[in-house]
């Protein structure tokens, strides 16, 4: 279940159905889905996507998105840091960042700008998050660094980062923050 705090007011919500009303008014596209499977730590791709097929291919299809596949990643992974740096730098992305939370967690933050604070949403399995295309935000492993996500494209060449250059995450990247 997810998490959504604001930290530059000290506010945290945990009711689900809020955390989906605070997110629907900023855009950005928050649902739960069942997620009853369970995976050994090395399922491959075609293993995880078939078992969410049955919700995974209707959303893909009344959304546009063409393409999925599955992200794994664990504090054994050779080249963790270089992932961790690039994602924890504020960017953009031409097309939506959809992301479905198979197990683990991973943290998503916004900087919406403005007159809105930046915050976090704290997404764990079975939480569902699109983040619209164009909107500053980053994504921190948290400090478990384990997570297994569906990513969903449209195509996977609108998924590339343009970074900001802001600094703002500098600021909150420092709060370790987790579930």
């Amino acid at each position: 279940m997810a998490i959504l705090h604001i930290p530059d007011q000290d506010r945290k919500i945990t009711d689900q159905s809020e955390i989906r009303a605070f997110l629907a008014e900023k855009g950005v596209w928050f649902d739960q889905w069942e997620a009853g499977a369970k995976f050994e730590d090395d399922a491959d791709q075609e293993t995880v996507l078939a078992a969410y097929d049955h919700v995974l291919k209707p959303y893909m299809a009344s959304n546009g998105y063409q393409t999925a596949d599955v992200i794994s990643v664990n504090p054994n992974m050779d080249n963790l840091d270089a992932i961790k740096t690039k994602f924890l730098t504020e960017h953009t992305h031409s097309e939506d960042e959809v992301r479905f939370f198979v197990d683990g967690e991973g943290l998503f933050w916004f900087n919406m700008e403005k007159g809105n604070p930046v915050f976090v949403v704290i997404c764990q399995k079975g939480d569902l998050i699109s983040v619209p295309a164009n909107t500053k935000h980053w994504f921190d492993f948290g400090p478990k660094t384990f997570v297994k996500a569906i990513r969903i494209f449209i195509d996977q060449s609108g998924w590339v980062p343009n970074y900001t250059q802001s600094g703002v995450d500098a600021r909150y990247n420092k709060l370790g923050l987790s579930a």
